[in-house]
């Protein structure tokens, strides 16, 4: 798929068909995050893979919808220690992860967080660590084929503001 297509029409998925993950595309997504820039090469981050039913019900209970959790094939909790970053560098390895399971005809969506004390203690994370965010993947209820449209159809479509309101030349 063009890089730009798939920017241009990724968008979350919320609702997951009842449909395994094939395990080389599980492996491409978190290969991807792997893989990705970060400050000084620092790599920050550890990707959680929540597989077992009564950790996914926690880590359920401590993003601000369960439902995407409760659905998905795979979870993905991805969590970063240190200084510098970090966050931006997690968003990096989470929206490479995101657009390579759309080039696999995956969906996905980030989770924010609505209890990050649950969630370190469900991962049974370090002191100085924290969760970024959690990740979920399925195939879409209600797939999308991406190149139906144009980059700039799927640009109309998306109801963001008009570059000039958002770019600044100097």
């Amino acid at each position: 798929m063009d890089v730009f297509l798939a920017v241009t029409s990724r968008r979350e998925v919320r609702d997951y068909a009842d449909r395994a993950i094939p395990e080389d595309a599980v492996l491409r997504i978190l290969d991807a995050g792997r893989i990705s820039g970060s400050s000084k090469n620092r790599q920050p981050w550890r990707f959680f893979v929540v597989e077992d039913p009564q950790l996914r019900e926690r880590i359920a209970k401590s993003v601000y919808a369960p439902g995407n959790v409760h659905g998905a094939a795979l979870v993905v909790a991805i969590t970063v220690s240190g200084k510098g970053p970090t966050t931006f560098d997690a968003g990096r390895a989470a929206q490479n992860m995101m657009l390579t399971a759309w080039n696999d005809g995956i969906g996905a969506c980030p989770n924010g967080i609505s209890d990050a004390e649950a969630l370190q203690q469900a991962l049974e994370l370090a002191e100085d660590e924290r969760t970024a965010t959690v990740l979920t993947f399925g195939y879409a209820a209600r797939p999308r084929d991406p190149e139906r449209r144009s980059p700039e159809e799927w640009i109309t479509r998306a109801d963001r503001k008009p570059v000039d309101e958002v770019v600044r030349r100097l």
